[in-house]
């Protein structure tokens, strides 16, 4: 895997709050993650660096002052397939199943949220069945 697939916590920390909150300067990243994750300037600036050097974040100038707008370069969604890729393959052995299975296992759903899963599971079930009738016959 890609070094842009490597986010420690506190990487993880950051990039979490741009995607909750949209574009933020350093100042407040470090302020909203303060509870949390208390951090100096230099620290959340270090943490910028590093993800805009991995592609996870741009910048651009403010209106005011010297301060950077920091943004996500990629959306939640984007990133969390590579990260899992890579879980699935480091921690489960390229098995999503046994992924799948150990979260169920340490969060237990609700009534709800396997009503949820039985709805996302009939849709991929139809999307396979679909792919297979439409595949060409040799």
């Amino acid at each position: 895997m890609s070094e842009v697939t490597r986010l420690p916590d506190a990487e993880m920390d950051v990039m979490s709050r741009l995607w909750a909150s949209g574009p933020m300067t350093a100042r407040q990243l470090r302020e909203g993650l303060a509870e949390s994750r208390p951090l100096s300037h230099s620290s959340i600036c270090t943490l910028l660096a590093r993800l805009e050097e991995k592609g996870y974040v741009t910048r651009q100038k403010g209106d005011a002052g010297k301060a950077f707008i920091y943004q996500p370069a990629k959306p939640r969604e984007s990133a969390s397939s590579e990260l899992l890729g890579r879980l699935v393959d480091r921690l489960f052995e390229g098995k999503p199943m046994s992924l799948v299975a150990s979260l169920l296992e340490s969060h237990p759903p609700s009534a709800e949220q396997l009503d949820e899963l039985q709805n996302l599971l009939s849709e991929l079930r139809s999307v396979q069945t679909d792919r297979r009738r439409n595949r060409p016959k040799s």
